[in-house]
C-alpha cells in the first residue's frame, strides 16, 4: 500500500498539489503556454481496442488540461463469446475495422501525426488477435500496440493522475473483457493487477448470479490479499462505471450531470443497486441517458461493485472520466508538465485565448486577495482560477452573461475540480457580472456549495466586478483593496493617476462589495 500524508482530508488530491512559482510569476509560476513540451502536445490522437468498443479521442487545447478536440466510439463487442471461442467476435472485427479505418481517415485529414492505439483484453487474450492487428495495420497503416494487464492498469491509473495530480488511492478500471487495479499515490502508480470480471466474460459464467457473484468474491478476496489495504479514494473508470453513476443521479436527483468527480458512499451504491434491481431497467436506460447496450452490462458491473466496496472497504468513491485515453497523453509528457494544477494552466489557456486583455487576471488576483487572507491553498487555487477566467465570457450577450459564465465553468470540461469547486467558481464569475443571482434556473446547483462558501463566493465575485474598473496599463499602478475584518472596515487605495477611474458606477460596485462584508468603506487617493 502506498503511503501518504497523515495530514488533510484522506484522497483529497488538491492538497497534494504545491506550485513552484518563479518568484518574478508570482504566485501563478511561469506560464507554459509557449514551453516547447506544451506545444508538442497541442493535438493529440489516441484510439483504444477495447473489448466492448473502439475509441478514438483527439486532445487540444491546455496542454496539462487538454480538451476533447474530438471524441468518438463505437460499440463492437470484440470480446462477445471469447470465453466459448477463444476468438475475437467476428462481427465486432467487422464493426471495428471499419471504425479504425474511419479513425485513421479523420486524422489524415485533420493533419495528426501518427495515431497512438493500443488494445487490451480481448485483443491480446483471443487467438486470432494477432491476425486482427496486422489486418488493421494493412488496411489502415495504424499499428496497434497491445498491452498486458498490468500496462493497461498503469495507463489507467495514469489517467486519473492527468485529473488529479495529487490523488491516492485505488484505481479499478472496468472494460469488457477485465477489470483492472492500480494504487496511486505522491504523484505514482504502485501495485497494480488484472482480473477476467470484466461484464461480457461475466455473463458467460453457467450457474446463475450465484456462481457469478461467488467467483467475483473469491477473485477480489484474492486480488486483495496480494495488493493489501486499500482504504483510502476508489476511483472507478470505465464506461460501465460511469453508466452506473448516471443511474445513481438519477436516483438521487441530482442536479449537476457532470460525471468526473462525482462522488458516492458506500450506502449510495448500495441504494443505487436496489433501485436498479427494482425498476425497469429500459425506463431507467431511457431516464439516465444509457445506451442499450451499455444497459445491458450494468447487472453484472453492479456485482462488482458491490462485491469491490465489501473486500477493499475505501473512504468514498470518485468517479473519474479520465482513463486509458488520458494516460497515453500523460505519458508523452515531461514531469514538469505533470507537476502542474491541471485547473490553473487550463483556466490561464482560456484566458489567453479568449480574455479582451489576457494577464489581467494575474493582477485581479494581486487585488482581491487582501480580502481572502486566511483562505486555505484549496480555496486560493480557485480564486486564482477565477481571476484567470473573469473576462472569457465577454462576447455573450450582456442579459446572459452571468448565466454564461455560470455554466461554462459548471458544465467545462474541466479536472482537478470537485462538484462544489465548480459551483464556487461559478458563483464567483456570476457575481463578477451581476449584483444579484436570484431568480434564475442554476438555484438547485448551488446548494452543493456550503453557506460559507457560497458567500465567500459572492465577495470573490464582487471584488472582481469592482477590479474590472480599474483596468489600467499593465505596468500602471492599480487600486489596492486593505481588509480589516475585525474593525469592519474596507479600504480602497487608488494612486492619483487612478482616480478618474472611480465614478458613480465603481462607487455603487465598491458599496456591494463593502455591504457583503459588512463592512464601512473608505476611499483613500495618494500619489
Amino acid at each position: 500500500m502506498i503511503s501518504h500524508p497523515v495530514a488533510g482530508i484522506a484522497g483529497d488530491p488538491m492538497e497534494q498539489i504545491v506550485e513552484t512559482a518563479a518568484p518574478d510569476y508570482g504566485p501563478f509560476g511561469k506560464p507554459l503556454i509557449d514551453d516547447p513540451d506544451a506545444r508538442a502536445l497541442s493535438r493529440v490522437g489516441v484510439v483504444d481496442v477495447g473489448s466492448n468498443s473502439v475509441r478514438m479521442v483527439i486532445f487540444d487545447g491546455a496542454a496539462r488540461s487538454p480538451a476533447y478536440f474530438y471524441n468518438e466510439k463505437v460499440m463492437c463487442e470484440l470480446g462477445a463469446g471469447l470465453s466459448e471461442t477463444g476468438r475475437l467476435n467476428p462481427q465486432g472485427r467487422i464493426r471495428a475495422l471499419a471504425a479504425l479505418q474511419r479513425f485513421q481517415h479523420l486524422a489524415r485529414d485533420l493533419g495528426l501525426p501518427a495515431l497512438h492505439a493500443v488494445a487490451t483484453a480481448a485483443v491480446r487474450e483471443a487467438k486470432d488477435g494477432a491476425e486482427f492487428c496486422a489486418e488493421v495495420l494493412e488496411k489502415t497503416g495504424l499499428e496497434i500496440s497491445v498491452v498486458n494487464g498490468e500496462e493497461e492498469a498503469r495507463l489507467s491509473a495514469q489517467g486519473v493522475l492527468l485529473g488529479w495530480p495529487g490523488a491516492y488511492g485505488l484505481i479499478c478500471d472496468i472494460g469488457g473483457s477485465s477489470v483492472e487495479l492500480a494504487e496511486i499515490g505522491d504523484g505514482a502508480v504502485g501495485q497494480r493487477m488484472t482480473s477476467p470480471l470484466g461484464p461480457l466474460k461475466l455473463r458467460d459464467i453457467k450457474g446463475g448470479r450465484r456462481a457469478r457473484k461467488a467467483h467475483i468474491k473469491q477473485t477480489l478476496e484474492d486480488m486483495r490479499d496480494q495488493m493489501g489495504p486499500q482504504r483510502d479514494r476508489l476511483f472507478l473508470v470505465g464506461g460501465s462505471w460511469r453508466a452506473f453513476a448516471r443511474l445513481d443521479m438519477l436516483r438521487r436527483g441530482y442536479p449537476l450531470n457532470v460525471l468526473h468527480e462525482y462522488r458516492m458512499t458506500h450506502k449510495q451504491v448500495r441504494e443505487t443497486i436496489k433501485f436498479i434491481e427494482q425498476n425497469d431497467p429500459d425506463k431507467l436506460r431511457a431516464q439516465a441517458g444509457v445506451s442499450s447496450s451499455r444497459m445491458a452490462l450494468i447487472p453484472y458491473a453492479m456485482d462488482v461493485l458491490a462485491r469491490l466496496i465489501r473486500t477493499f472497504k475505501p473512504k468514498d468513491i470518485a468517479i473519474s472520466s479520465y482513463g486509458i485515453r488520458e494516460g497515453l497523453l500523460y505519458q508523452q509528457m515531461s514531469q514538469k508538465l505533470r507537476d502542474r494544477d491541471p485547473l490553473i494552466e487550463a483556466s490561464r489557456f482560456a484566458e489567453a485565448k479568449d480574455a479582451r486583455l489576457p494577464g489581467f487576471g494575474k493582477h485581479l488576483y494581486d487585488f482581491v486577495m487582501p480580502l481572502f487572507r486566511s483562505a486555505p491553498p484549496q480555496r486560493v487555487r480557485l480564486i486564482k482560477a477565477a481571476c484567470l477566467l473573469h473576462d472569457v465570457s465577454w462576447r455573450a450577450h450582456p442579459d446572459y452573461r452571468a448565466e454564461v459564465c455560470f455554466e461554462y465553468v459548471t458544465r467545462a470540461n474541466m479536472s482537478g475540480l470537485k462538484h462544489s469547486e465548480r459551483v464556487f467558481i461559478g458563483l464567483a464569475l456570476q457575481h463578477r457580472y451581476r449584483n444579484k443571482r436570484a431568480g434564475n434556473r442554476f438555484g438547485p446547483l448551488y446548494d452543493l456549495l456550503d453557506e460559507p462558501g457560497q458567500k465567500q463566493a459572492e465577495v470573490l465575485g464582487k471584488a472582481m466586478r469592482l477590479g474590472a474598473m480599474l483596468w489600467m496599463q499593465s505596468d500602471a499602478a492599480m487600486g489596492k483593496l486593505r481588509y480589516h475584518p475585525k474593525k469592519h472596515e474596507l479600504h480602497l487605495i487608488l494612486p492619483k493617476t487612478a482616480a478618474p477611474l472611480f465614478t458613480e458606477t465603481a462607487e455603487a460596485r465598491f458599496n456591494s462589495l463593502a455591504a457583503a462584508l459588512k463592512a464601512d468603506t473608505k476611499v483613500i487617493i495618494r500619489g
